[in-house]
């Protein structure tokens, strides 16, 4: 699998836009999808105002020149799979909530009790209100860290920092703090790429992950 900056002379697939206001409509003009290993240490936008790296210095200049923009966030500690496009409908929709799951590998310092596990799932006041997760699984425990996988349907800003931080560990009484934070999946799509890399959606996984959020794939 091919993760690279393309050659000034390969072809892309190129963008029709779709006229603001407009309902959306039955298909879509071929857009195909970027699938991005985010770092660390970078910021999901266009532009910092104070000079700080971005995920756009990560990608191929054509990322940013041809108006390819990210679909949701990862805050600058958090790594995994970002996807880009160039449809603002396509960013609509995956956005929703509800609309689109996706999946975590998270490490934290401190012990979670079952209990508090099932307080997740119902909902934990946090400073920007309650949040919670649309599913929660302990895979170990190792030392005075916690591993999980959590599924999320809608997320905030910061959501899981702010929802383990709302928790504490029971031993010690200190606030649960996620020490890594990776995105594994998004929809079917799984994260297949080193840090770093990118890559264009197949065909086959475009079609997956239209059909997970009830929208036709682009046509060719």
């Amino acid at each position: 699998m091919r993760t690279h900056s393309p050659h000034p002379s390969e072809r892309r697939p190129q963008f029709s836009p779709v006229p603001s206001g407009k309902t959306i409509p039955s298909c879509l003009e071929r857009t195909p999808l970027i699938l991005f290993h985010k770092p660390k240490g970078v910021l999901v936008t266009r532009k910092d105002e104070r000079e700080r790296k971005t995920v756009y210095h990560a990608l191929p200049p054509f990322v940013l020149q041809e108006g390819w923009v990210p679909i949701g966030r990862l805050d600058k500690d958090s790594r995994g799979l970002l996807l880009f496009t160039q449809n603002g409908i396509i960013v609509d929709r995956l956005t929703e909530p509800g609309r689109c799951e996706k999946v975590y590998d998270i490490e934290i310092r401190g012990r979670i009790s079952d209990d508090d596990l099932s307080r997740t799932l119902q909902g934990v006041p946090t400073s920007i209100g309650t949040l919670k997760v649309h599913k929660i699984t302990k895979i170990r425990e190792v030392g005075p860290k916690t591993q999980l996988e959590v599924v999320l349907r809608e997320g905030k800003n910061r959501h899981l920092r702010r929802l383990f931080h709302a928790l504490n560990d029971h031993k010690f009484h200190t606030p649960l703090k996620v020490l890594d934070l990776k995105r594994v999946k998004i929809g079917p799509l799984h994260l297949d790429l080193p840090v770093g890399a990118w890559r264009f959606a197949t065909p086959d996984e475009e079609t997956q992950l239209f059909s997970s959020i009830n929208m036709l794939k682009p046509k060719d």
